[in-house]
């Protein structure tokens, strides 16, 4: 199980949905993984690296809409800078990415 957090501390990620709008193959990644270019509506556009080849082809991904953390720090991966993190269910090697049932605007916060 993990560490209990409070509400206060959940409060505290900004959780919000974003449609990928580019993806490209990251062959310097350690792990099998493309980049990510997101469209957060007012929020901007962002970039993510994402270990999701494994169910995902490229072109299945562009317009699809996914859930995202957009208040982590940036993180560099080998010459990439990761500015938010694409959320999924991992099953085994699978991630399965989250997203809303229906399309939302860009942006909209995940409650």
């Amino acid at each position: 199980m993990s560490q209990a957090i409070t509400f206060e501390d959940f409060t505290k990620v900004d959780l919000r949905v974003g449609t990928i709008i580019e993806v490209n193959d990251f062959p310097e990644a350690r792990k099998p993984a493309y980049q990510l270019t997101i469209d957060f509506g007012d929020l901007g556009i962002k970039k993510s690296s994402a270990q999701i080849t494994t169910l995902y082809a490229k072109k299945e991904l562009l317009n699809r809409q996914i859930v995202a953390v957009v208040n982590f720090p940036k993180k560099q991966i080998a010459h990439f800078i990761s500015e938010c993190l694409v959320l999924g269910a991992v099953n085994g090697k699978d991630v399965f990415l989250l997203n809303p049932e229906n399309k939302v605007k860009n942006g909209s916060t995940v409650a």
